[in-house]
């Protein structure tokens, strides 16, 4: 039973550093995280709602598309994927909220920033993944995705990465007739959060800790 406590305190630990990391990539104003692109776009128009609750929304249409793919595949644990939509949706609004004061003007800053935010971002997601609870709706999606289609996960994570930053891209352009919150920190995101996760699999000793929760004796 303290195994399981500490599995999900490290889940819930995982999402609210990852919240974070979102924030400080989207405070660079260069644009947000890919998982977060489309989201982001429809906060910036429909500016009554905020970036975590826009998140929320898309995340429950992603927990929707699984149980209509899997049907009876969708195993009933995964339910608590919307548990972990509301909080790391709160988590998001907390952390952008905390993270107000932080206006980064100069490129060097913004560039910095955006640095910060994808290390963080992938420390969060390591320590996130590590208690193999539940997946959070952007990975379940790709994971429904890939098990229906038989193809290998990070080719379908990609794909989905890539789709969702075009979609954001062509809601921006309908929105605002320009980019906006879809840059080159969407881009630097998408190619380097993933490096950073081996990084901090490999050289970090908690990741193993936390793994060693979720195995069995015996």
């Amino acid at each position: 039973m303290n195994k399981t406590i500490l599995r999900y305190f490290y889940f819930l630990l995982g999402l609210f550093i990852n919240s974070f990391g979102i924030a400080f990539i989207t405070k660079s104003a260069l644009g947000t995280s890919q998982i977060s692109s489309v989201p982001y776009v429809f906060s910036l128009y429909f500016t009554h709602i905020s970036f975590g609750m826009m998140t929320f929304i898309f995340n429950m249409i992603f927990i929707i598309i699984q149980i209509i793919i899997l049907k009876k595949d969708f195993q009933p644990i995964q339910f608590l994927q919307i548990l972990a939509n509301i909080i790391f949706s709160s988590f998001i609004d907390i952390s952008m909220y905390l993270m107000s004061w932080f206006q980064p003007e100069t490129l060097l800053i913004r560039i910095i920033s955006l640095i910060i935010g994808c290390i963080i971002l992938a420390f969060g997601i390591s320590i996130e993944v590590a208690p193999n609870v539940i997946m959070v709706p952007g990975e379940g999606i790709v994971k429904a995705i890939s098990d229906v289609t038989h193809k290998d996960f990070g080719m379908v994570k990609i794909c989905f990465d890539i789709t969702l930053i075009i979609i954001a891209s062509l809601c921006s352009f309908f929105f605002f007739h320009s980019l906006q919150g879809v840059g080159l920190g969407t881009v630097v995101s998408a190619l380097t959060v993933g490096k950073f996760v081996s990084l901090v699999n490999e050289y970090f000793p908690l990741i193993q800790h936390i793994q060693k929760l979720s195995i069995k004796k015996g």
